[in-house]
């Protein structure tokens, strides 16, 4: 037992300090404060920029949309399964709805550039490929 528990600080003190060194080494490349204040994220490109914002403006747009989404249908369903479903109902829908949330995020958002993108273009058809309403949709 003592022995799996030092593996388990040993790997666990190694990735910290990877994290460290490679973050150390990042900063020495680049600036923090354009990290911080640049508006773009072109690191493929020849002249390389790594600016956070666009990002971060992106996750926080994506993630309001989803809260504006599934915060009254999340609410609703909650209820309709604790209050009116019948038992039978919750039975199957409420382990459906628990192996949903397991699924990570990125393959919602693939989901939604894939499948859910090209129908609201039908629907909107000056809407961008990539856009924020569509994750923000599924993301729910």
């Amino acid at each position: 037992m003592l022995a799996c528990s030092l593996i388990t600080i040993l790997i666990t003190v190694g990735i910290i300090s990877i994290l460290i060194f490679q973050t150390f080494g990042f900063f020495c490349r680049s600036f923090i404060v354009d990290f911080f204040t640049d508006t773009e994220w072109t690191p493929l490109f020849s002249e390389k920029r790594f600016g956070i914002i666009a990002l971060l403006s992106g996750t926080i747009l994506t993630t309001l949309i989803a809260m504006l989404v599934a915060v009254p249908l999340g609410l609703t369903i909650a209820l309709y399964l604790s209050e009116y479903a019948p038992k039978k109902f919750r039975e199957i829908v409420k382990p459906i709805l628990e192996i949903l949330a397991a699924i990570p995020t990125v393959v919602y958002g693939y989901f939604a550039l894939v499948y859910v993108t090209p129908i609201m273009q039908s629907i909107f058809p000056n809407m961008a490929g990539f856009n924020a309403l569509s994750p923000g949709i599924v993301m729910e």
